[in-house]
């Protein structure tokens, strides 16, 4: 059986304490709606703001063992920002979960970032439509909040006074005036 690809994609690796670990070159449709979903709404926040989003693609070096390709980044020194990737710890990190990810992104990952200082990590999972945020507090991640996105169907059933209660939007810690609603992040998945 031969293959008919319009072209090859290296096996892209992260480094986890000094680990080789391989990631998928090609995220599926829902992770990859998902991470650019949280680009796209921080890209326009972050417009005429000295803060930038860094989309899935860019390497990012902690240190020399530990070298990672999250899906979103915000940095807002633009010193860190190098032409080969980013050098030192975002001010935000978002993982977009997937099945051969979770572990690391959950785990390893999760204190690697909270070791070199990342102030707030999210780690989103398409397929339960949540958003999980966290905040470096005395050098370890505290689970501020989870925020679940239902789906029509589920909307459906419930009453109106179940629907009032609904959390549908949050704010990003690092700023105060920008509401995300979860539609946003969550909307067009199949």
């Amino acid at each position: 059986m031969t293959q008919d690809l319009a072209y090859q994609e290296k096996q892209r690796e992260e480094l986890i304490n000094g680990t080789l670990a391989a990631i998928s070159p090609r995220p599926a449709f829902n992770h990859n709606r998902v991470a650019f979903r949280i680009a796209y709404l921080f890209e326009r926040y972050l417009e005429g703001k000295p803060c930038t989003v860094i989309a899935d693609g860019t390497d990012l070096y902690l240190s020399d063992k530990d070298r990672f390709i999250p899906d979103v980044m915000i940095v807002c020194s633009r010193d860190q920002i190098q032409w080969n990737g980013v050098h030192g710890a975002p001010d935000l990190v978002v993982e977009v979960l997937s099945p051969s990810t979770a572990k690391n992104d959950r785990w390893q990952k999760a204190r690697t970032y909270a070791a070199h200082g990342v102030p707030e990590y999210w780690i989103v999972d398409p397929m339960n439509q949540t958003v999980e945020v966290y905040a470096l507090q005395d050098g370890q991640y505290t689970l501020l909040d989870t925020y679940l996105h239902h789906p029509d169907y589920v909307l459906q059933t419930m009453g109106a006074e179940e629907k009032a209660a609904l959390v549908t939007s949050f704010r990003c810690h690092l700023y105060d005036d920008f509401l995300i609603r979860l539609e946003d992040i969550f909307s067009g998945l199949i």
